[in-house]
Parts: structure tokens; C-alpha cells; sequence
């Protein structure tokens, strides 16, 4: 780090890095809420080959459903399970997705594939519904009447607690490397996705494409979205006690650098682009910075802010903006593959 970033950080004013069980701890019990409890029963069924000679027959497609039982009832989620039909162990990407479809124009699967990757696709509004509503899916199996405590599960926790069940159908998988598990989502799947690894060490690495405030920029200091406006239109992402901080950003006992910092000794890697000023890429590289103190091999980066282009991969937390606006492009897929392959 060099003095510019240094003065740059100081004013934000951020409160130091704690160890990984007390920064989990407060990301918990003041912003995201506890994950749900592991199901007491879980199972999967899977249907094969549900879409017929997949990527030119050079992988399978199955439509895998996740049957748990938790609370003592029972909650069942589809997701998608596309395996290289090649050889050999595969590196896997669990995909938290916008959409059901696979393949689909912002997950380039079949691309994917060629680069050797299976890729495990979960739509998330097959988890929860992406609203208030606390009544439905998993939320309607956590809650009585939809009425949560102030440190029960928003939503982003929901769906993470998803991702790390088809985690564990990854680890049913002989064919899959497991040592190479990547766990990757734009926007608030993004946030969703930086979570998941934070709370599941099983995952090797997690890409954070675009998920601003709350996710992977500052909150203290931004000139994009605040947790006021956040909280305004999405309060059911996060547990209650999110509320407490419209307004009162320095009155947080945490900033968002102690949930990548949570990702440590492992790999995280971040996504921003030039023109998503609503996720702030300044705020998205100071959190890349002020995290690198949890890393052996932290953040390298040179004398300057980020520009155009710029890509930050030689420490095990990655950096990169690209040309644009607020979406999931071909270049962020092809440069978190090159991450990956780095960091193999």
C-alpha cells in the first residue's frame, strides 16, 4: 500500500480488522443475520440429462432437487448441474443466478466448459422470493407469520444458506475438484456470494461482480448507494438490526472490508466497472485495500486509484474494472477464469 491509499483510507475512518470469528460475528448479528440452521436431513434426486447433448455433447446437464428437512418441515429447491463430459477432476463454479435458464447470456456456460469448469447454477428466487414477503420458500419454513427477530436472516443469508447446500452436492461429485470451489454472483447475488464464502470455508474462492454497498464497497465515504437508500427499497435483504445505521454509517461497529477480510486465507476477487457509480468503484477498491492486512499474500496494487481496464490478480485478493455499466459481461466471466487459473 502507498501513501496516497494510505491518507485515502484514513479518511474513511474505518474501524480494525478483528479476527475472523468476531468479524462473522457482528456482519451476523448487524447486517445479514444469522445463516439458517444445516438441514437435519438432506437428500438430492436428479433427473439426467435434462437438456439433451448439452455443449455439443461435451458436458452433461442434470437437473438436480435438493430435498431438506429443517425445523422439523420440508424444503425442496431445483438448481442445474452442468458436468464436463472429459476426464479428470473439474473446478466447479456455483453460480447464484438472476434467472432459471442454463445455458443463459449472462452465464456463458458452454464457454465455461471449454475452459475445463463444471458450473452448478441455483436461480434464487427458487430459494425465497426476492421481497418482503417473509411467508414463502425458506423464509416460510424459518418463520412464524413472517415475523423475524432483530438478528434472523434477511434474505441474502437465505439464499447464501442455498448456495452451500449445492455445495454439498458438489461433495457427492467424484468428478469435481473440490479444492477449487468457486462461489461467484452479480449485484445482490454478488453480496450473496462474498457472504457464502465468508461463512463456508469449503469454498476456495468468491467473485463479487458489481454488489456495492453492502457488499464490496465502504460504506463510510462512499459517493454511491448508502445503507439509508438500501434500506429504503431492499430492508428484507438484511436482518433488523441493518436499520439502526440509515444515516449512522459511523456509528457501525464494521465496515464492509471485515467481510472480504472474513474470506482470508483464501481468495477473493472483486468486479467493478467504470460507470456503476450507484456501486462506487473507488469505495469497491478501498475495500480491497483496507481488507489486505487478513491476507498472507494481501492486496497489490500500485500508486494510483483504479482505471479502466486496470486488473489486480497477484495477491489472494483480486481487483479488476472494466469499461461500462451495472451488469454481468463476457470480460468479467473471462477475467475471473483468469483468476481462478492463477490462483490454482
Amino acid at each position: 500500500m502507498n501513501k496516497n491509499l494510505n491518507e485515502l483510507l484514513a479518511q474513511r475512518n474505518l474501524p480494525p480488522l478483528k479476527s475472523r470469528e468476531e468479524m462473522l460475528d457482528i456482519l451476523c448479528r448487524e447486517e445479514y443475520g444469522f445463516l439458517p440452521p444445516e438441514p437435519t436431513e438432506l437428500k438430492f434426486t436428479v433427473e439426467e440429462k435434462c437438456i439433451p447433448n448439452f455443449c455439443a455433447g461435451n458436458a452433461v446437464a442434470n437437473r438436480v432437487t435438493a430435498h431438506c428437512v429443517i425445523n422439523g418441515k420440508e424444503f425442496s429447491f431445483p438448481f442445474i448441474a452442468v458436468i464436463p463430459t472429459k476426464e479428470g477432476k473439474h473446478p466447479f463454479f456455483i453460480h447464484i443466478n438472476f434467472r432459471p435458464d442454463v445455458p443463459d447470456r449472462y452465464m456463458p456456460t458452454e464457454e465455461l466448459v471449454d475452459n475445463g469448469f463444471a458450473v452448478l447454477s441455483l436461480y434464487y428466487n427458487d430459494i425465497t422470493s426476492d421481497g418482503g414477503d417473509f411467508t414463502n420458500g425458506l423464509a416460510g419454513v424459518l418463520f412464524e407469520n413472517g415475523k423475524r427477530g432483530a438478528e434472523d436472516a434477511g434474505k441474502i443469508a437465505m439464499w447464501a444458506w442455498a448456495a452451500q447446500r449445492v455445495m454439498d452436492y458438489a461433495q457427492t461429485l467424484p468428478c469435481l475438484d473440490l479444492d477449487c470451489a468457486v462461489v461467484c454472483g452479480h449485484s445482490r447475488l454478488g453480496k450473496t456470494a462474498l457472504f457464502t464464502a465468508a461463512t463456508d470455508t469449503r469454498f476456495k474462492f468468491a467473485y463479487s461482480n458489481d454488489s456495492g454497498c453492502s457488499g464490496d464497497a465502504l460504506a463510510r465515504g462512499t459517493t454511491g448507494e448508502t445503507v439509508e437508500q438500501i434500506v429504503d427499497r431492499f430492508p428484507f435483504w438484511f436482518c433488523e438490526n441493518y436499520k439502526k445505521y440509515v444515516k449512522n454509517e459511523s456509528a457501525m461497529p464494521y465496515d464492509q472490508h471485515y467481510l472480504l477480510a472474513s474470506i482470508a486465507p483464501r481468495f477473493v476477487c472483486v468486479g467493478s466497472a467504470s460507470k456503476d457509480w450507484w456501486a462506487d468503484p473507488v469505495s469497491q477498491f478501498m475495500t480491497c485495500v483496507a481488507a489486505s492486512p487478513a491476507f498472507e499474500n494481501g492486496f497489490v496494487c500500485d500508486d494510483r486509484l483504479p482505471q479502466v481496464d486496470d486488473k489486480y490478480f497477484d495477491g489472494n485478493i483480486g481487483y479488476q474494472m472494466r469499461e461500462g455499466l451495472h451488469y454481468f459481461s463476457r470480460k468479467d466471466w473471462n477475467r475471473l477464469i483468469e483468476f481462478v487459473n492463477k490462483h490454482r
